[in-house]
């Protein structure tokens, strides 16, 4: 069962199967907007769909903080130009 949890600390959401780290997306916060910079699974791990479900859940989470997402990794632009319903979060310049 995988795991998603944000690590602010780190600045990045961290997945986790069966306790143990296995992929994570970075980011960075300036002020209502977080900048997703690189996301990555571990490649013993590529295939499952855990990056398309850390990305889905830390979309959910800063969809919840109230902020928007400038989605600089190609994996996250990519998540969200498939998934319409994140588009609301997209900052744009």
């Amino acid at each position: 069962m995988a795991e998603v949890k944000d690590n602010p600390e780190r600045s990045r959401y961290e997945i986790s199967v069966d306790g143990s780290r296995v992929g994570l997306m970075t980011y960075q916060i300036s002020g209502d907007t977080v900048t997703t910079p690189h996301t990555e699974i571990n490649p013993e791990y590529g295939g499952q769909g855990l990056g398309q479900q850390l990305v889905k859940e830390a979309l959910d989470h800063i969809r919840d903080t109230g902020m928007f997402v400038r989605p600089s990794c190609p994996f996250v632009r990519a998540y969200v130009d498939n998934n319409p319903e994140y588009q609301d979060l997209v900052k744009r310049d």
